[in-house]
């Protein structure tokens, strides 16, 4: 019974820790995420500046729902 315990309390310990540091890493994902975002807004903005009525950062679908952009969309360079 004490190893079983003893088993269950690190896995506990281990999952706790997990929980505890999330919020950081997604506050630093968060920031890495707008900062890559205004990146792409001023690429788009260059390379759309000739197109009448081109509005940067306008969604080009209605569908009225905000969906992150998929891993690479906002790497231009990577195209």
């Amino acid at each position: 019974m004490g190893v079983c315990c003893h088993i269950g309390a690190l896995k506990e310990e281990k999952y706790a820790a997990r929980r505890a540091i999330l919020p950081v890493l997604q506050a630093e994902e968060d920031e890495r995420f707008v900062k890559e975002w205004h990146k792409y807004l001023e690429y788009e903005a260059d390379v759309m500046k000739d197109v009448p009525g081109w509005k940067v950062g306008e969604s080009v679908y209605n569908s009225g729902r905000w969906v992150p952009p998929s891993s690479g969309e906002l790497r231009p360079d990577v195209w």
